[in-house]
């Protein structure tokens, strides 16, 4: 069977329920898949076991059900494919892409940045030390086309910004996982918070040396809280409430700038998603970070 043309994705990690920012990042890509006639996938970046709950996959998933943003196919878990990402790092080894590194945060910073091991020289290999595998970045003054920010430019240092992508406890990490998988899964354009926007050079790369082709980025604005931080589980942003997933789509929307009726924020979350995908534009969205009282529910709500 052909693939579409536009696949796109969400990729929550499991260390708490969904909350109204991760909400506003899933929708966005659901919204942006499905009109453009292309599939919309669900993948579990449960690659941290230190810092995931139990019940969170369960949790996200159920809500992620009860608001009607159904995925095309299974669920991928990343856990499940640790050794494909293992052995993709040594084959990024084998071909000078990456290199084995023992140095500690402090041992670089007391060196500028530099590997006083000379680890992309290959050095680390006989300390005896817990090693890591570091991604060789290439001296790069990077540009692309954001399709929410605009034209982004990132200078990408090589030794100095060089991310690890097997972690020294071998835990594997974000940076080589979500390329991996966005290759595999033939992911056209990936829609994500703006959070993440400076690891899209990085990524880049990365995709390129494992032979792919790198999506298109569309960064959307992180949501805040009232004190200006982002809303993450980190600075215990509450879970979703599942019991009003209409009203919660229709605050989604506003912070998305799709400007909804008043009256969908009393309707089924099937009739303000069916709104959503009659009138979806990612022009719309704005480019700054937007406080979620912005989308407060209306009087009477």
């Amino acid at each position: 069977m052909t693939s579409p043309s536009y696949r796109g994705r969400f990729a929550p990690s499991p260390t708490g329920p969904l909350h109204f920012g991760s909400l506003v990042t899933a929708l966005a890509s659901y919204l942006e898949a499905k009109t453009r006639q292309g599939q919309w996938l669900v993948r579990i970046e449960d690659l941290d076991p230190l810092r995931e709950s139990p019940q969170a996959a369960d949790l996200i998933r159920r809500s992620l059900d009860t608001h009607r943003l159904f995925p095309d196919g299974n669920v991928r878990w990343q856990s499940s494919r640790l050794e494909v990402y293992r052995h993709h790092a040594e084959q990024l080894v084998g071909q000078g892409r990456a290199y084995y590194c023992a140095c500690s945060r402090k041992e670089l910073a007391a060196n500028g940045g530099r590997h006083p091991g000379r680890c992309r020289e290959g050095g680390s290999r006989t300390h005896g030390r817990p090693i890591a595998i570091r991604f060789a970045l290439q001296d790069e003054d990077a540009y692309w086309q954001d399709r929410i920010l605009g034209e982004q430019h990132q200078l990408v240092r090589a030794e100095l910004d060089d991310p690890v992508i097997i972690r020294k406890e071998g835990f594997v990490a974000y940076q080589l996982a979500v390329v991996v998988d966005d290759i595999d899964q033939g992911i056209t354009e990936v829609v994500r918070g703006s959070d993440l926007l400076e690891t899209t050079a990085q990524q880049r790369q990365i995709c390129l040396a494992l032979g792919g082709t790198p999506p298109a980025w569309a960064h959307i604005p992180v949501v805040l809280n009232n004190q200006g931080q982002k809303l993450s589980k980190q600075n215990h942003a509450p879970a979703l409430d599942d019991r009003q997933p209409g009203l919660n789509l229709w605050r989604a929307l506003n912070i998305l700038g799709q400007q909804p009726p008043t009256a969908l924020a009393t309707a089924d979350p099937q009739t303000v998603l069916d709104w959503a995908l009659e009138n979806w534009s990612m022009t719309d969205i704005p480019q700054r970070s937007t406080c979620d009282t912005a989308a407060v529910s209306p009087e009477g709500v």
